[in-house]
């Protein structure tokens, strides 16, 4: 059996370790502060690609913070696998069924 885990060309790759975006945002959702989250890749001279994050913080938790994000990921995710970015947004970008629009964020 397969298992459809996303999307190719969504996959991240940092210093030639495959990143599904799914699962970093798995683990971002999973935090009390986080609404909803979205990572993407982007382009980073050392390692090829980094984890970028963008997230909607819940109207509990105004005060967290990106040290606050990037310790969660170091408890779950392995090392290459943690947003060396994050970006906090009052909304994500959406389609009308309300998927995400990675491509939208490539450009933030």
């Amino acid at each position: 059996y397969y298992k459809i885990v996303d999307r190719i060309k969504d996959m991240i790759i940092v210093s030639g370790f495959n990143v599904y975006p799914n699962e970093v945002e798995e683990i971002l959702s999973n935090h009390t502060g986080i609404l909803e989250a979205a990572v993407i890749g982007v382009p980073l001279e050392k390692t090829g690609e980094a984890v970028k994050a963008f997230i909607v913080k819940t109207k509990d938790n105004q005060d967290l913070k990106e040290q606050d994000v990037i310790s969660h990921c170091k408890e779950f995710l392995t090392a290459y696998k943690v947003p060396k970015q994050i970006v906090f947004m009052d909304e994500l970008p959406k389609t009308a069924v309300g998927k995400i629009l990675r491509r939208e964020l490539r450009t933030v």
